[in-house]
Parts: C-alpha cells; sequence; structure tokens
C-alpha cells in the first residue's frame, strides 16, 4: 500500500461475505468506480484465496488489504496471501507491532479516548474509529481536541451525503461497507448498482480533497 498515494484519495472500501467467485466482477467495478483501496476481511469464507485474486485481478491498481485481523495467525496468513495493509476492530498491540516491524501500513480499531492512544502509540498509520456512525462526524471533531495529531478514519455510519462532515469534524480518511457493497445486490451480482454507490463516494472525496483550503 502506498500511504502518499492513500491520503490523495483517503478512501476505503470494506468487503465481508463475498463469493470468491464474485472477485473478479466486484474488483473491477470498484476500480472502474475510482476506488483506490479496499479491504477484504479475513471472516469473509476464503479470505485469503480472495485476497490473492483480488491483487491478481488488480494488478496494482488498487491497493488490497484484509480486515478483522484478530490475532497473529490471521495476520500471517493476510500477509501471506499478498494483502498490503493491515485492519483490526480492536487496538490489538501484538498486531500492530508486528505490522511496524514488517513495513506494513496498520489501521487499529479503537473508539474510546484510551483506545485511540493507545492504538496509535502501538504504530498505527491510522486509526480506525469504529463504530463511529453511533457518534457520528460531532465524535471525530471531539477525538481532534486533545489528539490533534494523531491521524483518524472514521468508518461505520459514513454516506455520500455526510463525507464533507466528517472530513470538516478532522476526520483524516472515511470508510465503507455493507452500505455499498449491499447483500441484495450481492446476491443479484448487481455490480453496476455497487460501482455507482462507490463512484459516488469517490466524487464527494474528491470535491472536498480538491476545494481551496
Amino acid at each position: 500500500m502506498d500511504t502518499e498515494l492513500f491520503k490523495e484519495l483517503p478512501l476505503m472500501g470494506i468487503v465481508r461475505g463475498v463469493s470468491l467467485d464474485d472477485t473478479e466482477e466486484l474488483i473491477e467495478a470498484v476500480i472502474g468506480a475510482g476506488l483506490g483501496t479496499i479491504e477484504i476481511t479475513m471472516n469473509t469464507p476464503e479470505a485469503a484465496r480472495m485476497i490473492s485474486k483480488a491483487r491478481d485481478v488488480a494488478g496494482g491498481r488498487i491497493a488490497v488489504g484484509a480486515g478483522t485481523v484478530l490475532s497473529k495467525k490471521d495476520l500471517d496468513e493476510a500477509l501471506a496471501a499478498g494483502a498490503t495493509f493491515i485492519v483490526t476492530p480492536v487496538p490489538d498491540r501484538e498486531v500492530a507491532v508486528s505490522c511496524v516491524e514488517r513495513g506494513i501500513p496498520v489501521f487499529p480499531g479503537a473508539l474510546t479516548p484510551s483506545e485511540v492512544l493507545d492504538a496509535w502509540d502501538a504504530g498505527a498509520t491510522m486509526v480506525k474509529v469504529f463504530p463511529c456512525g453511533l457518534f457520528g462526524p460531532k465524535y471525530i471533531k471531539e477525538l481532534k481536541g486533545p489528539f490533534d495529531k494523531i491521524k483518524l478514519m472514521a468508518v461505520g455510519g459514513v454516506r455520500p451525503d455526510n463525507v464533507e462532515e466528517y472530513f470538516s469534524c478532522g476526520a483524516d480518511a472515511v470508510a465503507f461497507g455493507a452500505s455499498v457493497f449491499k447483500k441484495e445486490w450481492l446476491e443479484k451480482k448487481d455490480f453496476s448498482s455497487i460501482g455507482n454507490l462507490v463512484a459516488q463516494f469517490v466524487k464527494a472525496v474528491e470535491h472536498i480533497r480538491q476545494a481551496p483550503k
């Protein structure tokens, strides 16, 4: 993962529960929509194979990482499959430190101020604030009060129509998951609808990043 490229388009897609057979069409759809970073969760069936296949399909056009990494075992499996960054749902210090030692970008999950600080101190590239949707954009603003130097990615409850508010409240990045990779769309293999919604996110974030400071 090129973290400098992620800063240019600080938007991450979170894929969970997708069929291995649908990997190619899904990856092509999100690449076509302009997304630059996607995470495949380790609790997805055949996650390692899907990560490997996604990287092959992408051919460097999108950064492919692993999410819901809950242990060192998960980490080793994800990296062996070719994940270029790691996301955890909690501030797992062992996983974070191991990533830092290997030079792998890591986004540990956290919610409370103590967890956010612990995750950052462990070497986080950026702290994933989850589930952010329970509190909304203003929670990011509150965290940025004491933690103005800590990079925060808002996860949960992020939509194209509230992306601007999250960034204006201090978010350094945002992510989306089931709200885009909808179960009914995946079951119907409606990758066009998925791509269209991803494109809305990309457009919203690009507009914010290009606006005069």
